[in-house]
């Protein structure tokens, strides 16, 4: 079922953190054979932030959560639960989403991390518009946040320049005057293609991301137009109705062939990937939050959200402002 039901659920607040270090496509000319036109044509990245030694994926997700909660309003005494979407945890366990539920004081809040690839945010949102759709929780925070920099494979040219580090964060809450929210969702899996992105085993760290990147190229240009467009369709809106679209950002040829295959106006399509490159769960969030703050999102508007990862994962929202 697409269609959403129960209590209407709104966004009430945005937050982002982005660390100080930037990479530049030029720093890669150091030590791998690559330019800076070869990476930003295949891409459409010129550089991307990487968290400082020491600073960790939870405190990234800490002072997102902070600045979605401070331009909220609201105290953190009203959030009912924290969800953190991640690839790259602090650790397996405890869940990361217990720290920042700490450091913010949440203290009748609930916790938890969820994991999906880079849809893992929008499939944390989805789980929070749930409890708060069916009563069980009035206001969550969900947070995407990623450090890539110690699980990457600093001598593969194609997959080293692809992210960087960030994390975003939104509040939802039960919509109070029952006006608005989210009006539709979708979760889609194929396990089949599981290897095509994958955390492996590795001698110089814990893990270190390995990916199939024409695979993954190839698969998602043949099958994400056509899942967001039986999306918009399910959730009874014309593509031409979407006021804006906040979409992952992976790379910019995969937005360019969306854009081109469903016939979106291209100013409908905010991106950021020239300047954080793919920032995996925390993607969506960081554009939602530069929307924002932008004011590209004005009352009555329909925002359509849409994502994909490993898995692989898709994922979409509908949301009316």
């Amino acid at each position: 079922m697409t269609l959403l039901r129960g209590r209407n659920v709104r966004i009430s607040g945005t937050g982002v953190y982005i660390p100080e270090r930037v990479m530049r496509n030029v720093d890669f000319t150091n030590f791998l054979d690559t330019s800076d036109e070869w990476i930003s044509e295949r891409t459409g990245i010129r550089e991307r932030h990487f968290a400082a030694d020491g600073e960790k994926c939870s405190d990234l997700a800490y002072m997102a959560a902070k600045n979605a909660l401070e331009n909220s309003g609201m105290s953190n005494k009203d959030i009912d639960m924290v969800i953190v979407a991640s690839n790259t945890p602090d650790s397996i366990f405890p869940p990361m989403a217990c720290k920042v539920q700490s450091r913010l004081g949440a203290v009748d809040a609930g916790a938890f991390d969820v994991q999906a690839g880079c849809t893992g945010s929008l499939a944390a949102m989805q789980t929070a518009i749930s409890g708060i759709a069916s009563g069980i929780w009035d206001n969550v925070l969900v947070i995407g946040c990623e450090r890539f920099r110690d699980i990457l494979d600093w001598k593969d040219r194609k997959t080293c320049i692809l992210f960087g580090d960030a994390a975003g964060a939104c509040l939802l809450s039960v919509s109070e005057d029952g006006a608005g929210g989210f009006t539709a969702a979708k979760l889609f899996s194929d396990g089949t293609k599981a290897d095509y992105i994958m955390a492996v085993p590795s001698d110089d760290s814990f893990q270190q991301l390995s990916m199939k990147g024409n695979d993954v190229f190839k698969y998602v240009n043949r099958n994400l137009p056509k899942f967001i467009s039986d999306f918009c369709k399910e959730s009874r809106v014309d593509v031409e109705q979407v006021n804006l679209w906040v979409l992952h950002q992976a790379n910019a040829r995969i937005i360019d062939d969306i854009v081109r295959r469903l016939k979106i106006s291209a100013d409908r399509v905010p991106t950021n990937l020239e300047r954080y490159g793919n920032t995996s769960a925390a993607s969506l969030l960081v554009t939602l939050d530069e929307a924002v703050k932008n004011n590209k999102i004005k009352s009555g508007d329909k925002v359509c959200f849409a994502a994909f990862g490993a898995g692989m994962t898709f994922g979409a929202l509908m949301y009316e402002a």
